[in-house]
């Protein structure tokens, strides 16, 4: 059985074992949530219901990981929006550019890359905006987090006692 840790604001952080769940409750940095009906914990001296549904008492801030650069990180960062015309479009219509181009020394990172459709990517050709008479939209930089973040849970059956917690950013897959 496992068991659903939640922020102290009510968020989905991760799925715990309940083993850790128990710990967590007993050393007092959790509350009970939701409980499993028909599975208990049993010992010598005591009997509680397994938790199904645990809540941190103290906010915990997920730990930020720097972004690491991918195509899709890139396009995210500019929100799927050619950084040339403004063209928002899918990612299978979508290029990056390199704004000095490679072939002038141009290196692939996050202040030398900007999405661009393939349109614009073909008009600047080798050169620098300025050279084909292009502005940016925006000046590109690292982002210190990504605007979608998706977290998956993969079970065949998710307990009925999670339902509530989940919100839109999380995607059940059985």
């Amino acid at each position: 059985m496992e068991t659903l840790l939640l922020n102290a604001t009510f968020e989905p952080l991760k799925v715990i074992t309940w083993q850790r769940a128990v710990t967590l409750m007993f050393l007092g940095k959790v509350e009970v949530i939701e409980e499993y009906e028909d599975e208990e914990i049993c010992s010598v001296s005591f009997s509680i219901k397994m938790p199904s549904v645990v809540r941190l008492l103290r906010m915990i801030r997920p730990r930020s990981r720097r972004v690491k650069f991918s195509r899709l990180n890139v396009f995210l960062r500019d929100r799927h929006t050619c950084q040339y015309c403004g063209a928002v479009l899918s990612t299978d219509d979508l290029t990056y550019d390199h704004i000095v181009p490679r072939s002038r020394g141009g290196r692939t990172e996050w202040e030398n890359i900007v999405t661009a459709c393939v349109g614009c990517n073909r008009q600047k050709g080798g050169r620098t905006p300025a050279e084909a008479g292009m502005r940016l939209l925006a000046k590109p930089g690292r982002p210190n987090y990504l605007p979608e973040l998706k977290v998956t849970i993969r079970f065949k059956r998710t307990p009925e006692s999670w339902r509530d917690y989940l919100y839109w950013n999380v995607t059940l897959t059985e």
